[in-house]
């Protein structure tokens, strides 16, 4: 049996999840700033990390009364060591190395992406070989797994995020912050009747939505200038579905490819419900997308994680250090 409190700081969520064994959550109590960074249209570094260190001590004091046990309970602490907002990343790794210290407990330090990934395995076990494909605000990622916890980046986005090209899309329809959700709505009722280009629609495994958004604000841009209106819904529907079919279109391809037996989805847009509905349809392999509730930062999947770094004995120095930026194929245990 294992107990494993973790943290997760990397944004602009305080989390603190329990998990005893592979998927008895006792805890996943998340503190969300959405609504303070809302009103800066993005997230404000500064901001997120201040209202982290007010926050921390009653999170973990309420996640440790909902899961009903104490620290000496616990087995392991794990905290998200990185990538992320690297301010926001201090105050949870803090937090965790000061419990670890305090109670001589092991520590394991967690790439975020990991944590993302495994987030589904609070549902089901993940079936390997998989291709995992990490959508997100900040990373746009096809990874395939040969065995548990081997990570190998096969594509990646070349410039943004497709998470980062919702929102800013969703700026240019002056829509709240963040736009990917509202987009993602709006689009269930609108027509594809603008035209957009195809973002590197090409054999690679690689992304590029720099193009899409651009072209999304200069049509924006050229209707304002001509005295022409937008129909919101119907350009947030040309939108999602070029961007989907790039998406979807290129994992299902490196799925065949490698020969998978499951393609399995992880990140903050894997909530968007016109990507589960077009990449379970289109799909020839098996699908796997976390529930809705672990699909935007959350500490159950850091837990998740780093259950599966536990059972392999992987753990951290306490001088490890956060960085905004880890390596996920370094993570691979076993390679």
């Amino acid at each position: 049996m294992s107990l494993i409190l973790a943290i997760e700081s990397s944004c602009d969520e305080m989390s603190v999840a329990i998990l005893k064994d592979k998927r008895e959550l006792l805890c996943n109590v998340v503190a969300s700033q959405i609504d303070t960074h809302r009103l800066y249209g993005g997230v404000v570094p500064e901001i997120a990390s201040r209202m982290h260190v007010e926050c921390v001590s009653t999170v973990l004091k309420t996640a440790l009364n909902e899961a009903d046990v104490n620290m000496n309970d616990i087995d392991a602490i794990a905290v998200t060591k990185g990538p992320g907002l690297v301010g926001s990343l201090h105050v949870g790794m803090q937090a965790a190395k000061t419990l670890a210290l305090a109670y001589h407990k092991p520590f394991i330090g967690v790439h975020h992406i990991a944590g993302h990934i495994y987030a589904n395995e609070l549902v089901e076990d993940i079936e390997y070989p998989c291709l995992c494909l990490v959508v997100s605000g900040g990373h746009s990622e096809l990874v395939y797994m040969k065995s548990e916890f081997s990570f190998e980046v096969i594509g990646q986005t070349l410039d943004d995020a497709i998470g980062e090209a919702y929102d800013k899309a969703g700026r240019v329809l002056h829509l709240p912050y963040p736009g990917g959700p509202v987009i993602d709505k709006m689009a269930a009722s609108g027509q594809h009747t603008y035209d957009l280009p195809l973002p590197l629609n090409d054999d690679s495994y690689n992304f590029s939505f720099s193009g899409l958004k651009s072209a999304v604000i200069n049509l924006c841009h050229n209707a304002a200038q001509r005295g022409e209106d937008i129909v919101p819904a119907d350009l947030a529907c040309s939108f999602q579905e070029v961007a989907l079919d790039v998406l979807v279109s290129k994992t299902i391809k490196a799925a065949k490819d490698y020969q998978v037996k499951e393609i399995i989805v992880a990140g903050g847009v894997s909530a968007n419900r016109g990507l589960r509905k077009k990449l379970t349809a289109d799909s020839p392999i098996k699908v796997l997308f976390p529930p809705m509730a672990y699909c935007t930062d959350n500490a159950a999947m850091i837990a998740s994680a780093a259950r599966v770094m536990y059972e392999h004995q992987q753990f951290s120095s306490l001088d490890l250090s956060v960085k905004p930026s880890y390596d996920l194929e370094e993570e691979s245990i076993g390679e």
